[in-house]
Formats: C-alpha cells, sequence, structure tokens
C-alpha cells in the first residue's frame, strides 16, 4: 500500500468518525449535467438542482473552492462556500480527494466567465476513493492499462466514454431499424453441438450432465435458417460469436455480430437493406453521410459502388483467377503459401493481400467463387460464381451477405464436400439439413460486424477501443 492510499484510508475513517456514511446511500432526483448545461438560460438562474459525479478538478480558495464534477453525460462546476455550506460540513469538504463521488444540492448561476455552476447549500460523500485517478485527468495514458482497467478509463478519459455511448446508440439505432422494418428479434444456442454457418476454429467446452462436448458458436446462422422454415420470415440476432483464433487490431476471440435473414429477398435486397441503416445511422451520429475515419473522409451517400469480385483481381493484382499458372506466380511473388490449397482460395488470399487495401470507399464486392461459398445460391450467369457480397470500408471488411442456398440436396453435397475440412473432422449438422428438406423460401442472409461497424462510426482505430472488456493475455 502506498502512502497515498494510505492517506485516503485514513479520511474514511475521519469521515466515520465524524458520523458519515464514506460510501453513502441512495440519492435521487439528480439531474444530468449535460442537460443542467445545455438547457441554462438566465431565467434559471437560482434555481435548485440536485447532482452526482465523480470529482475531477478542486480548486481551494481558502474559505471557498472550485470543483469540476462528472457524470456519463458531461461536466459540471459546483461552488462551495464555507459560509453557505457551515463550518462543520467545510471541514468535511477538507477530507475530499480527485476521484470522490458527491451529490451536491445547490442553486445555478454563472461565473464572471459564463460557466455554468452549482452554487452549494449542501452536499453529500456517496463514495470515497481510496485509490488517485490518474494524474491531471489526462486520461490513462498507458494503452495496455486502459484496457485491464477499463473502469478508471471511463471515467478518466471522455473520449473513451463516448465510444462506448455511441455504441449503444449505433446498437439501439440498428434494433429500431429492423424493428420498424417488420423484423423479429430472437435468441437462438450459444453452446452448439456443432458449429456452423462459418468456417472456423471453435472453442470447446463440455456439459457434465450428458457428458457431451459442445462448441461456443461461430455464428449464429443455421439456427436462424431453421426460423425461416418455421415460418418466421424476417429474423435478426444480435448476437456474440467465438473463435478461436488470432488477435489484432480488427480481431477479437468473442465478437458481437447481427445477423438478419428475410424471406423472399436475395443479396440484393441485402445490399438494399445495409446502404439504408449504416447511411442512416452515419446521419443521425454527424447529421451528414460524410464522416472522418483516420486520414480519410468516408463518403456514405448512397448508393455504393458495388464491383464484382473478379474484375477488382484483374483491376488491382493484374489477374485472371482462371489463369491456374498465373495464380501461383503472384502468391509467390507475395510469398503465400500455396500447400494444399485449391485454386479459389489461393486467390482469395491474393485478394486479402493485395484488393482490400484499396477498397476505401464504401464498396460492395460482389459475386465471389462459389466454392468459397458452401451456402451460397450460384449466379444465374455464371455458375462457377455464387450470389455473395462483403462490403468494405476503409480497406476494413464490415458485412457478408448471401442469397441463402434452400435446395436441400444441393446444400447436402456442398457440406459433404467440405465435411473433412477445418476442426469438425467431418462433422455435417444433419438436423439442419433435415430442416431443409420441409422446405425454406427463397431469402437474403446478412451478418455485420458490430464492432468494427462501430470503429468505423467512433473513428477509432482499434478493436479493443470499442469493446469494453476484450480478452487480453494474463
Amino acid at each position: 500500500m502506498n502512502k497515498f492510499e494510505q492517506e485516503r484510508i485514513e479520511k474514511v475513517n475521519k469521515l466515520k468518525e465524524c458520523g458519515l456514511d464514506p460510501y453513502g446511500s441512495k440519492y435521487e432526483n439528480t439531474k444530468s449535467l449535460c442537460n443542467i448545461v445545455e438547457e441554462y438560460t438566465d431565467e434559471k438562474e437560482g434555481t435548485t438542482v440536485r447532482v452526482a459525479g465523480r470529482i475531477m478538478t478542486m480548486r481551494p480558495h481558502g474559505k471557498t473552492a472550485f470543483l469540476d464534477i462528472r457524470d456519463r453525460t458531461g461536466k459540471i462546476q459546483a461552488y462551495i462556500k464555507k459560509d453557505k455550506v457551515g463550518e462543520q460540513k467545510f471541514d468535511i469538504f477538507k477530507l475530499l480527494d480527485l476521484g470522490d463521488i458527491i451529490g451536491v444540492d445547490g442553486e445555478l448561476f454563472k461565473t464572471r466567465t459564463g460557466e455554468v455552476t452549482v452554487y452549494a447549500t449542501d452536499f453529500t460523500v456517496l463514495s470515497k476513493a481510496i485509490l488517485p485517478p490518474p494524474e491531471k485527468w489526462h486520461g490513462l495514458k498507458d494503452v495496455e492499462l486502459r484496457y485491464r482497467q477499463r473502469y478508471v478509463d471511463l471515467f478518466s478519459n471522455e473520449k473513451s466514454m463516448n465510444t462506448f455511448l455511441n455504441r449503444i446508440k449505433i446498437i439501439k439505432w440498428i434494433r429500431e431499424h429492423l424493428d420498424n422494418s417488420g423484423f423479429l428479434e430472437v435468441e437462438t444456442p450459444m453452446m452448439q453441438p456443432i458449429p456452423g454457418g462459418a468456417t472456423a476454429k471453435p472453442f470447446i467446452t463440455k456439459h457434465n450432465t450428458y457428458d457431451m462436448d459442445l462448441y461456443l458458436r461461430i455464428a449464429p446462422e443455421l439456427y436462424l435458417k431453421r426460423l425461416l422454415v418455421g415460418g418466421m420470415e424476417r429474423v435478426y440476432e444480435m448476437n456474440r460469436n467465438f473463435r478461436n483464433e488470432g488477435v489484432s487490431t480488427k480481431h477479437n476471440p468473442e465478437f458481437t455480430m447481427i445477423e438478419i435473414y428475410q424471406a423472399y429477398s436475395d443479396y440484393e435486397g441485402m445490399m438494399t437493406l445495409t446502404e439504408s441503416m449504416i447511411a442512416g445511422i452515419a446521419e443521425k451520429l454527424y447529421g451528414c453521410y460524410k464522416i472522418p475515419y483516420g486520414d480519410l473522409t468516408l463518403d456514405l451517400t448512397p448508393p455504393w459502388t458495388r464491383k464484382k469480385y473478379c474484375d477488382l483481381l484483374k483491376e488491382y493484382a493484374g489477374l485472371d483467377m482462371a489463369d491456374k499458372n498465373a495464380v501461383l506466380e503472384k502468391a509467390a511473388e507475395l510469398k503465400i503459401s500455396t500447400d494444399g490449397k485449391e485454386n479459389d482460395e489461393i486467390v482469395n488470399d491474393i485478394f486479402e493481400e493485395v484488393v482490400e487495401k484499396e477498397l476505401k470507399m464504401p464498396t460492395f464486392v460482389i459475386d465471389y467463387p462459389k466454392s468459397l461459398c458452401p451456402l451460397t445460391k450460384a449466379c444465374d450467369d455464371n455458375p462457377d460464381f455464387a450470389q455473395r457480397f462483403e462490403l468494405y470500408m476503409a480497406s476494413m471488411e464490415l458485412a457478408n451477405a448471401y442469397t441463402e442456398l434452400n435446395e436441400p440436396l444441393e446444400q447436402a453435397d456442398r457440406f459433404r464436400k467440405q465435411a473433412g475440412d477445418g476442426e469438425l473432422g467431418g462433422k455435417v449438422d444433419e438436423d439442419f439439413l433435415h430442416s431443409l428438406k420441409y422446405g425454406m423460401p427463397p431469402a437474403g442472409g446478412l451478418g455485420i460486424g458490430i464492432d468494427r461497424l462501430v470503429m468505423l462510426l467512433t473513428n477509432t482505430v482499434s478493436i479493443r477501443d470499442v469493446i469494453l472488456f476484450p480478452l487480453l493475455r494474463q
């Protein structure tokens, strides 16, 4: 225990000796600090208010003191005067420190510098902080500590708090958009006997009573499609997925996605939905369709660019994906491993290496090689390609969508061809295939990475800055 912590504990004991509870009790009828400041007019001078928050700064001047307190909406200045609160109460004020949480009753006024202030008639100690906040309230400078001690990051870093408040708004607006369009929010299992809907390495767990291995889901897709079979024609799930893979500024092993399925639609319909939803959220946040992201200004004005996968390969990699020798040469040039990979897999590695970084403005990449899309209908004009799109912005994949394959025999054939790959050792979700035999309506399906979308819409470059508690090495 350092001396600062010891000094604060001594103050806790002094508060108790004064007959006060340093950790307070219910403190009702407080007003939002942001609203008080924004709604202040000269006519409101002298109005009584009750506020609560954490002490950010303290500026004592003999028998008076100014302090700034912050709640989740903003901050306000409070003015403490010995003659107003009384000598005994002012002595208690001297036991307060930066980081303490207090309640203040008082009257509103504006200082000569124009700052809205609460002239305290009384105050209440609500929680005495034993540890001091980061020095000078400039926020945690150590990035690692910001993630490990998010609770400190939030109250000391206004930008961080605003990012997460905006994340909450973004998710709310997505739900509102879908609810108003007739979609139903549903829940599907997070522990699955066979993880499906994506190709990824799963986390494995065990149910003791049933003595069975289970997997944390990598995607909810196959369960949501079962609901289409059952007659829920428009469904979505704001879901947590788990993939036992790498960590980077764009990847966290536990992440949030929204998956959306609409009967009687296709990937064109999903493009329209994606475009209108994301552009609408950007307009709500910024008041326009042009938003900042790093050094870029992204123009989200609909309609967005649509380009075929094979055309982008030619444009940026100079590559005809059907020329297998050229594909191998390009892979060698880029030092991309080709061991045990089919031509389309190598092509996709080249696409990710060369093309993705060029896709800065909103771009729907459409019509992927069918071999990469086992759950997708083939294109009508070319059966080697599938009706799939991925949405890119700022060189980052944000969304993935299909015209869903609903033909049970073809779906079974594709699953069985894929079954030897990955972590599942040949397992196929037979129940899902069985459900398709009852008839699934033609449909469009869409997945949007919520964490990445929040990164983009809040001008944040690392996924760890938009996840409250990212996974970290111990």
